[in-house]
């Protein structure tokens, strides 16, 4: 990467970081070129990439008077990590959005992939539920083979258009989500529900009951996740009082 590029993606995720943070707000305009290069001492070559990776995000708009910060609902997915990443702790809200999402996003290949599958693939499906089962009695175990078993189901719904906002949200969530060394605990019986729903989903190609207990998993594990967050918050809050 040259030394212009790195500098332009610097100013540029300052930028977006003072805009998330509403140091500019929408409708109001950025300084001009000259003001940010003398700002952060690079070029204005470096200061017009950096301003327009800004708008390829969706966050402000360039004319010839300058260029102008545009509402937070206009922009793109890339912007959800940035989101994620303005505080130690994310948005109980923004998380509880995303889980409802990707829930869907998940749900839809569940319906497809039973639908679709071939006895290899049916077979296949089945292995990856006793791996689940196994490992039932530990949340954090259990999680490496939620994700190998939502990824083969997406792999055989191929719906590409799934799949790929899919994979950007996975991008701009999953990391963020780990760093805060999360543990979310699972109501057990709802758990054993959600397994035995899937089980029964794949003996009888029930797309809607397959579909169904996905759903349901995404409820628990949102529901755990976001309660964790708020306490964490809330004790943050305790020690700053």
């Amino acid at each position: 990467m040259s030394t212009t590029s790195t500098i332009s993606r610097e100013i540029a995720d300052t930028l977006r970081t003072e805009i998330l943070r509403q140091q500019y707000r929408c409708g109001e305009r950025l300084p001009s070129e000259r003001d940010l290069a003398a700002r952060y001492n690079a070029s204005r070559g470096a200061v017009r990439e950096a301003l327009s990776q800004l708008e390829q995000n969706g966050l402000i708009s360039i004319h010839p008077g300058g260029a102008r910060v545009q509402p937070i609902e206009s922009a793109s997915i890339a912007i959800l990590g940035p989101l994620m990443n303005l505080s130690a702790l994310p948005d109980p809200e923004l998380v509880s959005q995303f889980l409802r999402t990707f829930a869907a996003l998940a749900t839809d290949n569940a319906k497809e992939a039973v639908e679709k599958a071939n006895a290899e693939q049916l077979i296949r499906m089945k292995s990856l539920l006793v791996l689940l089962n196994q490992h039932a009695g530990d949340v954090e175990t259990m999680q490496p083979h939620w994700i190998n078993m939502l990824e083969y189901m997406a792999t055989i719904a191929d719906n590409l258009v799934v799949r790929l906002i899919g994979n950007d949200l996975k991008a701009q969530f999953v990391d963020q989500m780990m760093n805060l060394g999360l543990k979310p605990q699972l109501n057990k019986k709802n758990l054993n529900q959600v397994l035995n729903n899937l089980k029964q989903s794949l003996a009888k190609r029930d797309s809607e009951l397959a579909g169904s207990a996905v759903q349901m998993y995404f409820n628990e594990l949102r529901i755990s996740i976001v309660a964790d967050i708020k306490s964490r918050l809330a004790n943050l809050q305790k020690r700053a009082g």
